[in-house]
């Protein structure tokens, strides 16, 4: 099947789209996650000893990549029946409007214990939109590229830290002026609330985006099994292998930019100091996965992704040193190199590679599924990771952990063919034989 090749307007378009739409919804999700790290366990439980409390805090965070699954296998089935574009633009809006909840939801001192309660669910429908988003948003660069699918495919993958940049920026002016006492009564709302004027922008630009032509011509075709069952009775290799792939990306994500800078604070740093580094860190990576992941379309996905998760791996028993060496730049040192280079690397090309797995009429559905159990890591990293230092206080137990689930992603990526040359307007079986 040959489908209608996309314009290089309409391929601009498609990537602009992805890009803002992945800002706009990783700034909902990961403003929650930095959140979390200075300010939950204070507002939302603070009934609990700190160290309690924080783990408490990270469960919350937890929830919500714990549901990114069930908004993959949701958004996934609708996005391969009757299209990309409308799933994008359900997602965006369900997210938006649970991030502005959030910045009117009572604290546990105004209405107790339902507030903990209420802030879960709505972690959790922020996770079943970012779940269903993430896939939508990388076919639809991916499906319009005719060439470099790497590089456009990356610019969703880069939307996360633009995200994180944006939601720390607006978190530390924030607190900048609303004070301590402030930041902790009322001003931790005010980037929440801006998620109103970001919503009306992104469906504003989401809503001009056409839909992709690969899926386009699919959708003339015949009908097949519901998607889910597609990809869990054709494809079960393939979507446990892209899971173990992106596992170690997922809990290093989960420790560079919520576990480290909760551990900074503790260990002495300014909470701006900590958040400015994690800023520097973020665009930083936005650098660093757009490159990694045009360095893919050259050298293929493989090598790229199996040099960051070695390279990962061993950064894990250098990052705490780093930091409890007391040195501003040393944390720096610790963020920047591990979100932007090393982590990037691995990252990246994840964008393209998930895409490349799958056929046309289950690929919304097994990119999203097998990428957002993958992230479930990000979300129970800093929880475990958080509960191992509560009760031995070992940062080597908690390196060693991230170099285990980074050397689950190098046999994966092993076990995986080389995807970059794939045509993704055939219906080949993604399960073919290694070459």
């Amino acid at each position: 099947m040959t489908a209608p090749r996309s314009s290089p307007t309409q391929l601009r378009r498609a990537v602009a789209s992805s890009y803002l739409g992945s800002v706009i919804e990783y700034y909902d999700f990961l403003l929650y996650a930095t959140a979390s790290a200075v300010v939950f366990n204070q507002v939302f439980f603070s009934d609990l000893d700190p160290v309690v409390g924080t783990v408490a805090s990270f469960g919350t965070l937890a929830t919500g990549y714990l549901a990114r699954p069930l908004g993959g296998a949701l958004f996934g089935h609708y996005g391969d029946r009757i299209g990309r574009k409308r799933m994008l633009i359900l997602t965006m809006g369900l997210m938006g409007v649970a991030s502005v909840l959030i910045g009117v939801l009572p604290t546990y001192d105004q209405i107790g214990a339902l507030a903990p309660i209420l802030l879960v669910l709505l972690r959790i429908a922020q996770g079943v939109a970012v779940g269903g988003e993430w896939g939508g948003a990388v076919l639809m660069s991916a499906e319009h590229a005719t060439s470099r699918r790497g590089l456009w495919a990356s610019f969703t993958n880069a939307g996360a830290p633009s995200g994180m940049v944006l939601s720390t920026l607006v978190l530390a002016l924030a607190a900048q002026i609303s004070g301590e006492e402030g930041f902790l009564a009322w001003g931790w709302r005010i980037p929440f609330l801006l998620s109103a004027v970001l919503l009306a922008v992104g469906l504003f630009v989401r809503a001009k985006v056409d839909e992709t032509p690969v899926f386009a011509a699919a959708a003339t075709a015949a009908r097949s099994r519901p998607p889910l069952l597609e990809v869990l009775t054709r494809h079960p290799r393939t979507l446990l292998l892209s899971i173990g792939v992106g596992f170690g990306a997922f809990v290093g994500q989960g420790t560079l930019t919520v576990f480290v800078i909760s551990y900074a604070v503790q260990a002495g740093f300014p909470r701006p100091v900590v958040l400015n580094a994690l800023t520097a860190s973020s665009v930083v990576a936005v650098a660093g996965i757009v490159g990694f992941s045009a360095l893919s379309d050259r050298l293929g996905r493989r090598p790229v992704v199996l040099g960051g998760a070695i390279a990962l791996a061993v950064w894990a028993f250098l990052i705490f040193p780093l930091i409890d060496s007391g040195s501003t730049a040393l944390l720096v040192l610790a963020v920047v190199v591990g979100q932007g280079v090393v982590h990037a690397s691995m990252y990246g090309p994840l964008a393209a590679l998930y895409s490349e797995l799958f056929p046309t009429r289950s690929r919304y559905t097994g990119a999203s599924l097998g990428y957002q159990v993958a992230g479930t890591g990000a979300g129970l990293a800093p929880v475990v990771f958080a509960s191992v230092m509560a009760g031995s206080g070992s940062t080597a137990a908690v390196a060693a952990i991230i170099a285990a689930c980074c050397l689950v992603s190098v046999g994966c990526i092993l076990a995986l063919k080389e995807t970059s040359r794939a045509d993704l307007t055939t219906d080949a079986e993604a399960d073919a034989p290694l070459p």
